[in-house]
């Protein structure tokens, strides 16, 4: 009843503004008319994340130092629920061979209600060093993608998922859960898609990545000309092409 409703308005409406390509086969799947669905790719400043992590990376030893990061890790970022996947990522890594552990920590930057049983969780994993840096204010997110080996986003529902464009415009690998609305757009050579809830799956992933340097690297560098097609412009421009089109359809 409430899908046939939903579809009944949806088939009513003179056009749509989406992200990307999982909100267009939506409404496709609505019987909506394609000419009326435009596309404003979800997007960051791209730019300045991308000069941020250049800037840091200059001084690596420095930056790593006064954040008290681990030499090698692992990042999430975002806020620390359940339902972005946290507590699949933390039994992920705890599955990863014990002489990863030693080389490799994991990083949840970020603050949220399930973080305090999240760190308990995380005192019990052995070896292996899990960090907790908190909050971090959006200008200051660029140390922690640059200083990363491989951003994680294990979500178990998310609309898009904009930490991934940050983290791709500082050229970083992304495993993403297929799940997330950006993973259709988003996720191609420079990644790995995971199932939703799958830590066995995510730590074999984990375990590929960060084994292999030239495999990151070439991540890395793909995730930065991807996402060069999500920025600020783009999705002003899909905006506008609406826009138009919605004026010329109201003087039809």
């Amino acid at each position: 009843m409430v899908e046939s409703l939903k579809g009944n308005f949806l088939r009513g409406c003179d056009g749509f503004v989406v992200p990307g390509k999982s909100s267009r086969e939506y409404l496709l799947g609505f019987g909506v008319a394609a000419e009326k669905i435009f596309v404003a790719p979800n997007a960051v400043d791209s730019d300045r994340f991308a000069a941020g992590a250049l800037r840091v990376r200059g001084q690596a030893e420095r930056v790593r130092q006064e954040l008290g990061l681990p030499s090698r890790y692992f990042l999430f970022a975002g806020r620390m629920v359940r339902a972005k996947g946290i507590f699949e990522l933390l039994e992920a890594y705890g599955q990863l061979a014990p002489e990863s552990r030693r080389e490799i920590g994991l990083v949840f930057a970020g603050d949220g209600p399930e973080r305090a049983e999240l760190e308990a969780m995380a005192r019990d994993v052995y070896p292996g060093a899990v960090y907790f840096p908190g909050f971090v204010h959006r200008e200051e997110l660029a140390s922690y993608y640059a200083l990363a080996e491989c951003f994680v986003l294990p979500t178990r529902s998310d609309p898009w998922g904009l930490v991934v464009n940050e983290a791709m415009a500082c050229g970083l690998p992304v495993i993403c859960s297929s799940v997330a609305g950006c993973a259709a757009d988003l996720i191609g050579n420079n990644g790995r898609l995971i199932q939703a809830g799958n830590a066995e799956q995510l730590a074999e992933t984990m375990t590929e990545i960060a084994g292999d340097r030239d495999l990151r690297w070439a991540m890395g560098r793909e995730s930065a000309e991807r996402i060069r097609n999500y920025s600020p412009q783009l999705c002003a421009a899909g905006i506008a092409e609406a826009t138009v089109a919605a004026e010329v359809m109201a003087n039809v």
